[in-house]
């Protein structure tokens, strides 16, 4: 009797790992742009061959493929990619392979150091230098998915000045200061290697300007129409964010608007990824627990904001967009 639990067991969890098989093929097929490579249906030996990657390697990742349905079998040993639709798209800024590759990279592996971790008492330490890159391609991800509630609130108002902080590559402000030339758009980014990406990026639009620096180290010229916030808090100790707060307050002017793009941890209601994203950031010494809903009116109400929206962009991951404005003391 005890055998057979052992083995029901085995294969309670063999079937409940199934999943990541669709998930790490998906990873590796975007990393390595596998997908498009079986486009029309070739051999493994000519994409190894096309691509100079291992044959063995690539035909085991075939035969999960098979296996899962994103490949499918043709005839003389040719291989072909399933319903496109399904699988992420090749790698540009809005691929959703981003957020694959992310997971895979830094999230798994911070998750699977857990035991270590608890045993030692210790925690990782996020190298901002090494994930800089990744990580802002994420943001710029979410951005995109973001952009359609920050345009509403520059549709109609003319000459607005918009600082991002945390630009990341500049692809946000890029899309928005195409689509309102008659508004100025600064960046800052305290990444030095993505700072300059996003200056490259932007280099051919006169309304945008990029700046390396640190946003408590920043002091803007002029006060701004509206700020944007996107993916930052958890970078910020939990004691220092009605700080920060006050801070973007003071260079709003007023009536302006700050918005804020952040996953909120919530109760046992909230989805699985949201606890299992606060386990991650729990697991480095210099990143921080996600805010609730709760710390942000608060935070808003302190600096003198007043919540005027709050909307959902990503319902799995618990995203959200929050907008403030500006009130009188």
């Amino acid at each position: 009797m005890v055998d057979i639990m052992k083995m029901f067991k085995a294969r309670m969890w063999m079937k409940r790992n199934v999943p990541f098989l669709y998930s790490w093929h998906a990873y590796v097929g975007y990393e390595l742009n596998l997908f498009k490579a079986f486009e029309r249906g070739v051999t493994v030996a000519d994409v190894a061959d096309a691509y100079q990657i291992d044959e063995i390697l690539l035909n085991q990742w075939m035969s999960v493929g098979v296996s899962i349905g994103h490949l499918k079998p043709m005839s003389r040993n040719r291989y072909k990619t399933g319903a496109m639709w399904k699988l992420p798209r090749p790698k540009d800024e809005s691929s959703s392979g981003v957020i694959l590759k992310e997971m895979m990279e830094l999230h798994i592996p911070s998750l699977l150091a857990y035991p270590d971790m608890m045993r030692n008492k210790t925690r990782n330490h996020f190298d901002a230098d090494k994930h800089a890159d990744t990580v802002a391609q994420t943001s710029r991800f979410l951005e995109v998915i973001a952009l359609p509630k920050i345009s509403k609130l520059l549709k109609g108002n003319t000459k607005q000045l918009v600082l991002d902080i945390g630009c990341g590559e500049g692809g946000y402000i890029k899309r928005l200061a195409e689509r309102f030339p008659d508004s100025k758009f600064k960046g800052i980014e305290i990444s030095d290697s993505v700072a300059k990406t996003a200056m490259k990026l932007t280099q051919s639009l006169d309304n945008v300007s990029i700046d390396q620096a640190n946003l408590w180290e920043y002091d803007p010229e002029t006060l701004y129409d509206l700020i944007l916030l996107n993916n930052i808090i958890h970078y910020v100790p939990p004691e220092k964010r009605q700080e920060l707060f006050l801070r973007l307050s003071d260079w709003l002017c007023e009536g302006g608007v700050l918005s804020v793009v952040t996953p909120i941890s919530g109760g046992e209601e909230s989805p699985p990824f949201v606890a299992a994203f606060n386990s991650f950031f729990h697991s480095f010494e210099n990143l921080y627990s996600l805010p609730e809903k709760e710390h942000l009116e608060q935070w808003g109400i302190g600096a003198n904001l007043t919540s005027i929206s709050i909307q959902t962009i990503i319902r799995e991951g618990s995203w959200y967009v929050i907008q403030y404005k500006k009130t009188s003391i």
